[in-house]
């Protein structure tokens, strides 16, 4: 009997791990996806129309104030950038405080706080709360927008824009944005060193008076603080800002184009083009297709999963990556897909760019892709649950945006029930390769003529780095003009042959700026040699020296001899007018045709030197000075495109020269320089060419 007892039980317990291991082999079904529950928080309105916010969060001892002035759409037209120096301008002083002395205040008690356009953001340890308010509200009721700290900000403004100016990556978003709203949209607005120069004080002031007001403006406060403090602290510090009623302006909605259009930006020497598909598309914010178009472009090019990165960069190595982006917007949104790739690939990028817009439309969406993209956005909207600041901003969210109350607790929810016939009629309905613009900026010489069939009538704008159309070159070039005309033509524009010859020696002495210190660059030449002497506030920073046959470049103390192609080039630079002596120096000059330099129609000519090396100059097809000279080198294993542009033109003994040149490339910023003295002949010592 026992051992019947005990095969049953054996037996038993075999057909049990039997039926655990079948069970482990199948994978659980998924539950419904569940109604998350958010955060507490807390809304109220202050008899002036102030809408406060509340989250609370107790983890840690801080609490944060965020102010946010939602401000109508408003054109700022020929002073762009207004805006946002205003917002800078709010920090800088108030009635009873300096810059300095608001610095020191927030220091003092270990606060963040900063302003900008559309408000102010403050945060502490809960114990300095209210006075972190007290500075946060001396600077929203009393600015004093000092001339002083506006002239630092303006100008602080303006170098940035010189160096984004050459950056292809901003270029290309610039115009971008001018394509994708037009000039006469506040979206289609962008900032430029000539809006900068129009900005006054007046103007900050005025957007201040007019816009920072409280029944435009959201209070929310989050962390170490109950509602009841908040309302109390709320009602002490913002209760007595005034409000004021203002009209709003209404725009008219941009549409995409009826037909793909291609659009082209100039960047000579390039070796890579930046390419921005792109139209504006009415998204809103809560609608029924946003949350399908955040999977849908999930999927398309929202980060290293996406088919845009896959395919140009993980399959045909075009790139180190290509994104795209649906974004939603009150007013009107816009679709984006770029990327940055080598000029040789251009044309078939854009071809796999249209393969991929094509596909998401045209083809059903797989179920394990669908059930990734899924996991992906519920996994990262989870985590976002966890930092207040999320909270918070979902609260927002829904007051500024009149979402319904469960929006964001249904978001998984709605996910889950998005099937893949969902995502293709969304991008159906967002996903428009036909009525896209397509934008290059890059190489005319090596890229247009290869992206000319993506146009829909086979021709290609051109624009400026501002997005303003450039007018086509139509005229013909002169049958009796070639490159060693033109070059004979700036030697007489700048004051003849004969005058030329007369400098033995010639010393330019230029000043300019790099992040605050001054830079100044003397370049002495004699017969020849040539030494250009570097220094940053006053200490030599670098020499570069040519004595004839050999040079020596001196940074830091440290000696490098130039290898023999640098001498070969600098022997062509040390001439103070080189082209003089083309013919026996051994270079070439070609005409390669007419273009636009900054709205000006040049005449394009590429030289090439013995080595092989080449550099393009273009020259005014007016008065024949030399506006721009740019030259691709190799430098630290990188290619490098330096880009010098000359202007001001000035005559000093009866020879014109170029007062303003900007040197890009070469430095991390451009390099923007004022001439400040020049002298023709003022007997150079041979000791300043000695190489030791």
């Amino acid at each position: 009997m026992k051992k019947i007892l005990f095969f049953l039980i054996a037996s038993f317990t075999i057909i049990s791990l039997h039926g655990q291991e079948d069970f482990r082999k199948q994978r659980p079904k998924p539950g419904p996806a569940p109604k998350v529950k958010l955060g507490e928080t807390q809304e109220f309105q202050l008899d002036n129309g102030l809408k406060v916010i509340v989250v609370e969060n107790h983890k840690l001892p801080r609490v944060s104030f965020q102010l946010f002035i939602n401000v109508p759409l408003i054109q700022e037209k020929g002073a762009v950038g207004m805006s946002g120096l205003a917002g800078q301008m709010l920090k800088t002083g108030t009635s009873t405080k300096s810059k300095a002395e608001i610095d020191e205040a927030v220091d003092f008690i270990g606060a963040a706080f900063s302003t900008s356009s559309n408000g102010m953001f403050g945060s502490a340890l809960s114990k300095h709360k209210e006075t972190l308010l007290d500075l946060m509200t001396d600077v929203l009721y009393n600015p004093s927008f000092p001339a002083d700290e506006f002239d630092k900000l303006k100008n602080q403004t303006l170098s940035g824009l010189t160096f984004s100016k050459d950056d292809p990556n901003t270029i290309a978003g610039n115009v971008a944005t001018v394509l994708r709203y037009g000039k006469d949209h506040p979206y289609g607005e962008i900032t430029t060193e000539a809006s900068v120069e129009n900005i006054t004080v007046d103007m900050c002031k005025e957007y201040y008076n007019n816009y920072f007001l409280p029944n435009l403006s959201y209070l929310i406060i989050v962390g170490d603080i109950t509602g009841k403090e908040a309302e109390n602290v709320a009602n002490k510090y913002f209760s007595s800002w005034k409000r004021k009623d203002i009209a709003k302006e209404r725009f008219e909605t941009p549409t995409a184009p009826k037909e793909r259009e291609v659009a082209f930006v100039n960047k000579t020497g390039a070796v890579q083009s930046v390419i921005n598909i792109t139209y504006p598309l009415d998204l809103k914010p809560g609608s029924e297709y946003a949350t399908k178009a955040g999977l849908l472009n999930s999927i398309l090019g929202g980060g290293a999963t996406g088919r845009l990165f896959q395919n140009l960069r993980e399959d045909k190595g075009y790139t180190y990556g290509a994104y795209s982006s649906l974004s939603n917007d009150p007013n009107v949104g816009y679709f984006a897909a770029s990327a940055s790739v080598r000029n040789e690939v251009t044309d078939s990028s854009l071809m796999e760019f249209m393969n991929e817009l094509n596909r998401i439309r045209d083809v059903e969406i797989d179920a394990e892709e669908l059930k990734y993209a899924k996991a992906k956005q519920a996994g990262s909207f989870t985590r976002s649950l966890e930092n207040p600041q999320s909270l918070a901003s979902y609260a927002f969210n829904t007051a500024r945006y009149k979402l319904s109350k469960d929006y964001y607790s249904n978001y998984l929810q709605r996910l889950d029930r998005i099937t893949a016939e969902d995502l293709k009629e969304t991008a159906n309905k967002f996903i428009r390769p036909d009525n896209a613009y397509v934008l290059v900026v890059g190489n005319k010489d090596e890229v247009v003529e290869k992206i000319k069939p993506f146009d829909a009538d086979g021709q290609v704008d051109f624009y400026d780095i501002y997005g303003t159309k450039l007018q086509p070159v139509t005229a013909a070039l002169p049958s009796d003009l070639d490159g060693d005309g033109v070059i004979a033509k700036y030697i007489k524009a700048l004051g003849g042959a004969d005058k030329l010859a007369t400098v033995n020696d010639l010393t330019t002495k230029m000043s300019g700026s790099i992040q605050g210190q001054t830079i100044d660059i003397t370049n002495q030449q004699k017969n020849g040699k040539m030494s250009v002497t570097t220094s940053l506030s006053g200490q030599v920073m670098a020499q570069q020296v040519f004595d004839g046959k050999k040079g020596m470049v001196m940074q830091m103390g440290a000696k490098q001899p130039l290898d023999e192609k640098q001498a070969s080039a600098m022997k062509i630079q040390a001439l103070p007018f080189p082209e003089l002596k083309y013919g026996a120096l051994g270079v070439k000059a070609e005409l390669k045709g007419l273009d636009n330099v900054d709205g000006k129609k040049v005449y394009e000519v590429v030289l090439t030197r013995p080595d092989g090396s080449k550099v393009t100059d273009f020259f005014d097809a007016q008065s024949y000075l030399k506006l721009r000279s740019v030259q691709t080198v190799e430098a630290m294993g990188q290619t490098i495109t330096n880009t010098t542009d000359f202007a001001g033109y000035k005559e000093v003994e009866g020879i014109q020269f170029p007062h303003s040149i900007t040197i890009s490339g070469m430095l991390p910023i451009p390099l923007k320089t004022k001439v400040e003295s020049i002298s023709i002949n003022s007997g150079i010592s041979d000791d300043v060419f000695k190489i030791e």
